[in-house]
């Protein structure tokens, strides 16, 4: 194995140059919340803050955290009857209620789903029907769009009735003999057919991520102080409340990823670190003058991903702020997030890639047309294995022989390369999803809307480049012929309208340009980067 970039000539594959992985062992049993909880005891600070609400400046310790996951637990399992294996499906603001929800759940055995609270009721109707749960959770104000089929009645978040649960000590809970084989989350992922998928994640899966977190932990005299603006519904999201549980950090839990309200959180609360998506980046660094006033002395690093960053804006944001290390990094749903990230300043000053694999995998450059596995500098589809990948999409067989292959290697869709450091770097996606703000949106999903509109004969949507969002939904639309010498009428805001009164907001159509064809395959697909080639390059 070359020791400067983890690449094995005779097997073509890469290794990770990370120090090994120190796991418990896979028979185990053992739930990621133990997990978390075990690597706690080791922590200087028993009993620091944990959660912090930057609005009302109300803070919950570690003792009181303990206290309420398992009051709320023991409710949930005596009074609610819920037991190992039930689905609970979540529509969770970001609040400081979500974590002790969370860990409360996944101390049962029981599986958590998030959702985006925004989404419509027939996208939650599609999302409940893969998931299967007995119960949901969600505000009061996302609460109706809730189908009424559950086992269980909703159990709001916001609510008094949902406070009392987590100071109830009413309930001895009993103890659970929790896999880490077991299912932990189902998250939901769209695939290249526009259907969503639901992904099945395990405490293990999960586990290996924490355990990833806590090897590139130093060692520090007081705790890391986070700011979380990323969603509890995300990945990203959900595997940093366990996160910072292991590492005993203090999470400072934003309602909206609103600049200035950041800034003043950041000088109040001393955060020490920010895991921000590429759209705040490119807000802070575009509007001069914005950080005058506010100390922001206390920052020391910024974790990046769920979409791509360009080199101009990194560099713009480190000459901004100099003394805060950029940390990018890059993982799927599918890998229960993390693939790889950089690592110190030294790592963080290679722009443009995405950083080293982490911990405990291995990956390969494969050729997408002759399926050969590639050198480092080669450009093909990357290839993962190792702990993090998933157990496969629930209920669909037929994706997941195609994500995960027999001899345990996930196929990540995206066409990436590795080079002679070791340094993965994404170049495109052979998915065709459009990464909004770090939402996934299926062009396939709005297509498939566009042609239920009876004067729209067919459409195509693609990425079209934004400054702020990293890519914005575009349609190509063909209107129907009405007569021989005319067609439709139809405009592009009657279109956008129509789209946006039927999906979530992070998926509108944003841009719309009229065409007389859109291209297509012998097999009646969307040639969707032969289009964009074409359509697009005068319009950049």
């Amino acid at each position: 194995m070359d020791p400067q970039s983890g690449f094995n000539s005779l097997t073509k594959t890469f290794h990770s140059l990370r120090p090994p992985l120190n796991l418990p062992q896979e028979d185990t049993p053992l739930s990621v919340t133990e997990y978390a909880f075990s690597l706690r005891a080791n922590s200087p600070w028993l009993d620091s803050v944990a959660l912090i609400n930057p609005v009302t400046a109300q803070r919950i310790f570690y003792s009181d955290f303990i206290r309420k996951t398992n009051h709320l637990a023991g409710y949930l399992q005596k009074v609610t009857k819920l037991s190992k294996n039930d689905v609970a499906f979540v529509l969770p603001p970001n609040s400081i209620q979500v974590p002790i929800l969370y860990f409360s759940l996944l101390s049962l055995g029981v599986v958590v789903s998030p959702a985006n609270p925004v989404s419509t009721e027939s996208e939650i109707s599609r999302l409940v029907q893969l998931s299967k749960p007995v119960i949901a959770f969600a505000t009061s104000s996302a609460a109706h769009k809730l189908p009424d089929t559950l086992k269980h009645q909703a159990i709001l978040i916001d609510s008094p009735e949902f406070e009392s649960m987590t100071m109830s000590s009413k309930y001895e809970i009993d103890r659970v003999t929790v896999s880490q084989s077991d299912l932990a989350a189902i998250m939901f992922s769209s695939g290249t057919t526009g259907k969503v998928k639901g992904v099945m994640l395990t405490h293990r899966n999960f586990a290996a991520q924490v355990a990833i977190a806590c090897s590139f932990w130093q060692q520090r005299d007081s705790p890391a102080v986070m700011l979380y603006t990323m969603p509890y519904f995300h990945i990203f999201g959900f595997f940093y409340c366990l996160r910072s549980v292991a590492l005993s950090e203090v999470a400072v839990v934003m309602e909206r990823s609103e600049l200035k309200k950041m800034l003043r959180a950041v000088e109040e609360f001393r955060i020490t670190h920010a895991a921000l998506t590429p759209p705040v980046v490119v807000a802070a660094i575009s509007q001069d003058g914005l950080t005058e006033g506010y100390d922001l002395s206390s920052l020391e690093g910024v974790v990046c991903g769920s979409a791509p960053l360009g080199k101009d804006s990194i560099a713009a944001f480190m000459a901004r702020f100099p003394k805060v290390v950029f940390v990018q990094a890059y993982g799927l749903t599918e890998s229960t997030a993390g693939i790889s990230r950089t690592e110190g300043p030294e790592e963080s000053k290679h722009w443009g890639s995405s950083g080293r694999l982490s911990w405990g995998l291995e990956a390969k450059i494969v050729d997408p047309e002759t399926g050969d596995a590639l050198p480092p500098r080669k450009h093909g589809e990357l290839w993962i294995t190792g702990p993090v990948v998933m157990k496969g999409y629930i209920g669909d067989v037929k994706a997941t022989g195609e994500t995960l292959l027999k001899d345990g290697w996930m196929r990540t869709g995206d066409l990436c390369y590795i080079d002679e450091d070791g340094f993965v770097f994404v170049v495109d996606r052979l998915k065709e999803l459009i990464k909004y703000k770090g939402f996934q949106v299926a062009p396939a999903e709005l297509e498939q809307l566009l042609l239920s509109h009876p004067e729209i004969a067919d459409a195509a949507v693609v990425p079209y480049p934004d400054e702020e969002a990293g890519e914005v939904p575009m349609a190509f639309v063909v209107r129907q012929v009405q007569s021989q010498t005319k067609r439709s009428p139809i405009n592009e805001a009657e279109i956008m309208n129509f789209v946006a009164k039927q999906v979530a907001p992070y998926k509108k159509i944003r841009r719309v340009e009229f065409v007389n064809s859109i291209p297509k395959s012998p097999a009646g697909k969307i040639l969707r980067k032969d289009f964009i080639k074409i359509a697009l390059p005068s319009r950049l």
